[in-house]
């Protein structure tokens, strides 16, 4: 039986059992990441258990545990039973109204730090754990879940018939069927005392109604964001920061509703995750207020990179951009302020100076790529090569080679004696037999063309 909480359903934990003196190992209930981290959702914001193969005597082990509900949502219970308890295990807890049943995500020294990070003082006010659920807990525990679901959207059904402006993005179930909570998001406080009786009377539950944050639903409810991985928020951020435009301002990104806001429709919890960095690169580059003023106008800034520390800038009528040095447009600021103007930021253009010092540009792999491609791509016409240059006439020499085979060329390797007379023979013949002092021998050129020509026919006695 899965946990019921992941999509797989499939989930199990692995522990010893003894047995005739040998230890086998036997599959328990519950979810086998044993604090670690998967894929799928029964892992939800846990906290990798790094002391789990130490073992302590029972009498200093820490009796709180951390048990984990529907949502992600975590809650420390008291284990004054001293079970044996592993991690994904079902554990039935004390409630108010009941009993619930949850899964054990953390125990050890490691919920002393949890409950001390999280402000929970180690009081009476902490319930205890009843015991570990058997299979009847279970059968009644997948009972509740079932009607989840159905109930949201009788709820929304009702909602909508009472005309509240209000939004039920989950609903959950207590394990003993006697009570469900609901979470809505809403802009204005709602009056649902109307809801609340027609739910009472039609389920024959308790009911409470828990209003959460556009955030706080994202991360119930969960999904992929735009980077492709799933959300921040119901994964393992835990809480919620404020995030102004001005971490988008500082990051330099478009000021883009569409692009900067997440499933929530509020603005991205990554902006903050880089902004300390940006502010940092940030000192020493120069806030302008109005534009630079030079001989050929005035410069208005159009980018700035703030890691290479360059700023772009562009003249009116011209679609072309400027880059300088953050030093170079103090001086020039400086230079404004003393009634002076530079001749032109053409000159003071990085761009060759920065190609100059690093020959290997950002997207080295990019070009390697486009090679790799170019070279394996059959439509690109091949380059010719270029034919040989040959002494004497061009066209005279093309068509000796195709009469006759080329002259061999002499042995040795040495360079050829020059021709007497000093102009270049049209026959290579000619030449070679001028070299070695003989006349060129032209009875083998008519034998080979007669060679080419159809034998004559011969005439028979008495025609």
């Amino acid at each position: 039986m899965g946990c019921g909480q992941c999509s797989s359903g499939g989930c199990g934990s692995i522990k010893p059992a003894k047995d005739e003196g040998k230890t086998n190992y036997i599959a328990t209930k519950g979810c086998g990441s044993s604090g670690g981290s998967c894929s799928t959702g029964c892992t939800k914001l846990n906290s990798f258990d790094w002391l789990s193969d130490m073992e302590l005597p029972a009498a200093m082990r820490y009796n709180v545990v951390e048990v984990k509900f529907k949502g992600g949502r975590k809650e420390y219970f008291r284990n004054t039973k001293n079970l044996q308890l592993y991690t994904g295990d079902f554990v039935v807890c004390d409630m108010p109204t009941g009993y619930h049943i949850g899964t054990v995500s953390l125990q050890g020294e490691l919920v002393r730090l949890q409950l001390i990070k999280k402000g929970i003082s180690d009081n009476d006010e902490i319930r205890s754990l009843m015991r570990v659920a058997n299979e009847r807990d279970m059968e009644k525990h997948e009972q509740a879940i079932n009607r989840d679901l159905s109930t949201m959207y009788r709820t929304r059904e009702l909602v909508k018939d009472f005309g509240l402006k209000m939004k039920v993005s989950d609903v959950e179930f207590q394990s003993d069927n006697s009570k469900a909570t609901f979470y809505y998001s809403a802009d204005d406080r709602v009056d649902f005392r109307e809801l609340i009786k027609a739910l009472a009377g039609e389920f024959r539950i308790r009911v409470e109604m828990r209003q959460i944050s556009l955030r706080q639903e994202a991360s119930r409810l969960g999904g992929i964001g735009s980077c492709g991985r799933e959300l921040c928020c119901s994964t393992w951020l835990s809480s919620f920061k404020s995030i102004p435009t001005a971490a988008a301002r500082y990051q330099n990104l478009s000021l883009n509703p569409a692009k900067l806001s997440g499933q929530c429709g509020r603005l991205k919890c990554c902006l903050n995750y880089e902004l300390d960095t940006y502010v940092d690169a940030l000192q020493g580059i120069p806030k302008l207020h109005k534009p630079l003023m030079t001989e050929k106008g005035e410069a208005y800034l159009q980018k700035t990179d703030i890691f290479r520390r360059l700023m772009w800038f562009s003249f009116k009528n011209d679609s072309n951009w400027y880059s300088i040095s953050c030093s170079q447009v103090i001086e020039i600021v400086e230079l404004n302020k003393k009634g002076k103007k530079p001749m032109t930021l053409e000159n003071m253009s990085l761009m060759e100076d920065f190609a100059k010092q690093k020959p290997a540009s950002v997207n080295n792999e990019l070009e390697k790529l486009d090679r790799k491609l170019s070279k394996a791509n059959p439509s690109k016409a091949k380059k010719k090569k270029k034919p040989n240059k040959k002494r004497g006439n061009s066209q005279q020499a093309n068509a000796n080679t195709e009469a006759k085979p080329e002259a061999r060329k002499p042995r040795g390797g040495g360079n050829r004696p020059k021709p007497k007379g000093g102009k270049n023979p049209q026959n290579p013949n000619e030449a070679q037999a001028q070299a070695q002092g003989n006349k060129p021998n032209r009875n083998k050129n008519k034998r080979r063309n007669n060679r080419n020509r159809p034998p004559k026919k011969e005439n028979k006695g008495g025609e």
